[in-house]
């Protein structure tokens, strides 16, 4: 996926989860923050960052925040981003005769993907890391009962012997390993080793990322 208009920044203070304080461009400007999550160990005063420079004139926030710079890597924090570059990735290897669709009811949750083939529905729910800790990726960087919900249809899904995936987009490239943050949420961690154990497929690969664009990279090992 690309981006366009992308000018870098340094970031100051982030007011709410919604808003940060930046100077980009000679001025200090109020930009949108693409993600929701607490951010800490990236968004700290001084960071070098990227702002994706809105095309609608009659926006509050003229620009959005898409990546900070954490020491030698570049990390792409746009919450957006994994399920725009994942179906872009995954509609090319789609096997003959599948079709790709979002946003996919079952049981009592919306799922981000199911690929309809032959072979019956295969659901899949994507989550982008952030978090990084020497060298190796985190999930999540805060409590998520939303994706333990999300953990629970896919393991019912299995059990009902449908397909059933969780794939982690890793929004930085060269992590040696992915796996549960039991430090922040246990209870995520647990229920997703209980949905892999009944059939649940847990995977996830890195991305290539530039200041405008970010592409799913290379297959990295999840530990459970």
């Amino acid at each position: 996926m690309q981006y366009q208009a992308v000018v870098p920044g340094r970031f100051l203070s982030r007011p709410n989860r919604f808003v940060a304080q930046v100077e980009a461009e000679g001025n200090v400007r109020t930009v949108h923050v693409k993600n929701t999550g607490r951010c800490r160990e990236l968004l700290v005063p001084g960071a070098a960052v990227y702002l994706e420079k809105s095309a609608n004139p009659k926006r509050k926030t003229g620009y959005d925040l898409i990546a900070v710079q954490k020491g030698s890597l570049l990390v792409n924090m746009d919450a957006q981003a994994p399920n725009q570059v994942f179906a872009e990735w995954l509609s090319s290897r789609l096997p003959e005769g599948a079709v790709l669709r979002r946003e996919v009811r079952w049981g009592d949750s919306r799922l981000d993907f199911c690929v309809e083939g032959p072979r019956g529905p295969y659901f899949i729910e994507v989550k982008g890391v952030t978090l990084e800790d020497h060298g190796a990726a985190r999930f999540p960087d805060a409590p998520t009962e939303r994706g333990i919900k999300h953990i629970r249809e896919l393991r019912r899904a299995a059990e009902a012997g449908l397909g059933a995936a969780l794939f982690f987009v890793v929004q930085m490239e060269g992590m040696r390993s992915v796996a549960p943050n039991d430090e922040t949420h246990p209870a995520f961690g647990e229920a997703l080793r209980e949905a892999a154990a009944h059939g649940v497929r847990v995977c996830a690969w890195d991305c290539a990322v530039t200041p405008e664009s970010l592409a799913i990279r290379k297959e990295v090992p999840v530990i459970l």
